[in-house]
């Protein structure tokens, strides 16, 4: 029998389904799974729940995280451009700006 392993995301996803749906058995047979795994699921999301939902919030976190150094970098390589370009059309200003 091969045992597979699955990822943390995806196993939250399908507890919270089951737990929305409340037919686990349906649930399981959506993802593919066995319906007894879909219940040690839900029973260790809520033994543990309050880890999984700080895990779940920790990821949302830190994907804002990262989407926003970007927004970030793009401004600054915006605000450096239009400096240069200011600088290239007013040249007394270059002293001025660094």
């Amino acid at each position: 029998m091969r045992r597979s392993k699955y990822f943390k995301e995806f196993k939250i996803q399908v507890v919270q389904e089951a737990k929305e749906v409340g037919n686990k058995a349906a649930v399981a047979g959506r993802y593919e799974v066995h319906e007894n795994l879909v219940k040690k699921w839900v029973k260790e999301f809520d033994e543990h729940s309050e880890l999984a939902v700080q895990w779940y919030v920790l990821k949302e976190l830190e994907q804002e995280n990262d989407q926003l150094k970007r927004l970030l970098g793009e401004k600054d390589l915006e605000i450096a451009i239009l400096r240069d370009l200011l600088k290239k059309k007013n040249p007394h200003l270059r002293r001025s700006w660094k």
